[in-house]
């Protein structure tokens, strides 16, 4: 499963990076965006495209659009919005089967504090992906943002011990 993908027109520095790590497209079964912002999600149609599935959460079908007019301003991208009946609908309250039937042993969270899309990716090992989610460690200086302390009491109860960010460096607890 991947998780997340780049700006719509990075194809060709999505397959270098694979390459790197000697992974080919048909290795990836599934794509799971942390959330609908562009640099989350451009390439998601091109790679739907080529059989890989959408993994669409229920509390994100709303959002699968969001960057389709900003997409739409750079014509020189010729991007494809997302079809999203062709994606793979979880919903938030069975999801951990879903994950398990694909042998994934996990949880997938809400986790609304950047945006109301936003999700969280929980593995049983303690390996956590939180997207665009502020790191822990400025908490403090969002006094009194309930939305982000929720988000994270909620991580915090799984005890993970390896948080990834999508924009910061990973931080071992």
């Amino acid at each position: 499963m991947l998780i997340d993908t780049d700006l719509a027109g990075t194809l060709p520095a999505f397959y270098r990076a694979i390459k790197e790590h000697n992974i080919k497209t048909r290795d990836i079964s599934y794509v799971l965006a942390t959330h609908y912002h562009p640099d989350h999600m451009g390439l998601i149609s091109e790679l739907m495209g080529q059989g890989i599935k959408l993994l669409l959460m229920d509390t994100q079908k709303a959002h699968v659009h969001f960057a389709d007019e900003i997409f739409r301003r750079d014509k020189r991208l010729q991007y494809e919005p997302i079809h999203v009946g062709n994606s793979v609908s979880i919903n938030r309250n069975n999801n951990r089967e879903f994950l398990e039937n694909i042998g994934i042993a996990g949880e997938i969270v809400s986790t609304p504090s950047h945006s109301a899309d936003s999700i969280s990716l929980i593995l049983d090992n303690g390996t956590c992906f939180v997207g665009d989610l502020e790191p822990i460690e400025y908490l403090d200086a969002y006094d009194g943002n309930e939305k982000l302390e929720s988000d994270w009491k909620c991580i915090m109860s799984y005890h993970p011990k390896i948080i990834y960010y999508a924009h910061a460096n990973e931080k071992v607890l």
